[in-house]
């Protein structure tokens, strides 16, 4: 069983930054194509980034031009750096296999962007 762990989240003011991390039990991460999901209160979890084995990325139209999903195999970690951010990126933010299949949730991290 794949165990995620993510972290990296606080709280920011509008316009600044932060840096996801999110790191997984046994070398699993390299082989797979992974993302950042986050669930606002009241709305359902959303695609925010996604990255393939080889480094290819796509975004969501919300986040695009201000998220950069990266991986580093060797460290078996996937990040996300936030800048810009908007009171609208508040959520807990999750990572896991991008499609169809995912592994089981992890806790998330909570990112608050106050106005």
């Amino acid at each position: 069983q794949v165990k995620l762990v993510e972290s990296g989240g606080g709280l920011v003011q509008a316009g600044g930054s932060l840096r996801l991390s999110c790191a997984a039990s046994g070398n699993i991460l390299s082989f797979n194509a992974m993302a950042w999901y986050r669930r606002a209160p009241g709305k359902q979890r959303e695609l925010v980034a996604g990255i393939t084995t080889r480094g290819s990325t796509n975004y969501a139209d919300s986040v695009n031009g201000r998220f950069t999903i990266s991986r580093d195999n060797a460290k078996n970690t996937v990040y996300l750096q936030m800048n810009s951010l908007k009171p609208e990126d508040t959520a807990v933010y999750y990572c896991n296999k991008q499609g169809p299949n995912v592994w089981s949730w992890g806790q998330g991290t909570q990112v608050t962007v106050s106005s």
